[in-house]
């Protein structure tokens, strides 16, 4: 069992759903509707206390299926009390630390089981948080064991609710990680730093990569086939499209690998504090235009100039480092 959530009609409700095998497939199909707030089935009979409504337990058993008192609790954790969830959170991780080593028999890896690719670069990500994904083959299959054996619905389930951990600033940078963009760049600097790429190329490749795993078959087995985009992936669309690359989400991966490949380098952050004049100055642009300039604006002309300085172009390596602390310096401090 497997707490799910979907939009009706603008509104957010909540299910109990169960994977099952099916042929050479997993799909999956709804126990109980929770509603909009699964709230009102905890009960607090008093003092830091809760309990789940007998009503969800007596369901699972009338559908033929055996209500798991921890499975249950895992499924509502998330609705219970702000402060009854703060107080028993440090008791609720010992105990299942103490289960688990209690049990006897624990989910073996399947060294047989195929992991999708996309999968992988999302699991990779959310549990590393890097942006380089060379090693990725190297990962051991027991990493991916939580995903078999699950419907393609739970296992979307479960990266909805891991993704909820990751900060707004990062969503594009996670979107451009997981669909692999960089792939389609020869510029050293598409790993680290994609910012500094034409957006209008990557825009076209992330499209071309959704509507890609939107027909990968392999992808989708077990779920129901439609004609528009599936609704698992409307919402990396919307992390791309409706948020930017965070400040330092890259640059600081970026200059971790430059000083690391110049030993007797030293950092730019030294002295990292700019005049908006002095960040004009090295942009190009009067302190009145920089006013005056949108986000996307202000980082066209970033991107612009990075061309021309960028060492891979043949540009000056110290110039390159204060035209980008510059940029970030002002993204940090313009409300554009």
């Amino acid at each position: 069992m497997y707490l799910a959530q979907k939009k009706i009609n603008r509104e957010t409700r909540y299910f109990i759903r169960e994977s099952y095998s099916d042929a050479d497939y997993f799909r999956s199909r709804d126990l109980i509707d929770l509603g909009p707030d699964p709230a009102r089935f905890i009960i607090y009979p008093g003092g830091n206390s809760f309990y789940i409504d007998t009503f969800i337990e007596d369901r699972i058993n009338e559908l033929g299926k055996k209500a798991d008192p921890d499975k249950l609790e895992d499924i509502f954790w998330r609705f219970l009390h702000p402060e009854i969830r703060r107080v028993l959170e440090p008791f609720r991780s010992r105990e299942k630390q103490h289960l688990a080593v209690r049990k006897k028999t624990r989910p073996q890896e399947d060294p047989n089981a195929k992991v999708h690719i996309f999968d992988k670069r999302r699991t990779h990500f959310l549990r590393f948080g890097h942006t380089d994904q060379r090693n990725i083959a190297r990962l051991p299959q027991k990493m991916f064991c939580l995903l078999q054996n699950k419907s393609r619905d739970e296992i979307e389930q479960k990266f909805m609710d891991m993704e909820r951990e990751l900060a707004v600033r990062e969503y594009k940078t996670y979107a451009y990680v997981i669909f692999d963009l960089q792939q389609y760049f020869y510029e050293s600097f598409a790993r680290s730093n994609p910012q500094m790429l034409s957006q209008d190329r990557v825009d076209e490749h992330f499209i071309e990569q959704v509507c890609r795993l939107n027909a990968d078959r392999f992808f989708w087995a077990g779920m129901p086939s439609g004609d528009g985009l599936n609704e698992y992936l409307v919402r990396y669309v919307l992390m791309y499209f409706d948020h930017d690359y965070g400040p330092g989400s890259f640059m600081d991966e970026y200059l971790r690998q430059f000083i690391n490949n110049r030993r007797d380098y030293r950092s730019p952050y030294k002295s990292s504090t700019f005049t908006l004049k002095e960040a004009g100055a090295i942009l190009g642009q009067s302190q009145d235009e920089l006013k005056k300039m949108s986000r996307k604006e202000l980082t066209r002309q970033y991107r612009q100039k990075a061309q021309e300085l960028h060492p891979d172009k043949g540009g000056d390596q110290d110039q390159f480092v204060k035209l980008t602390e510059a940029y970030h310096y002002l993204l940090r401090t313009k409300h554009l």
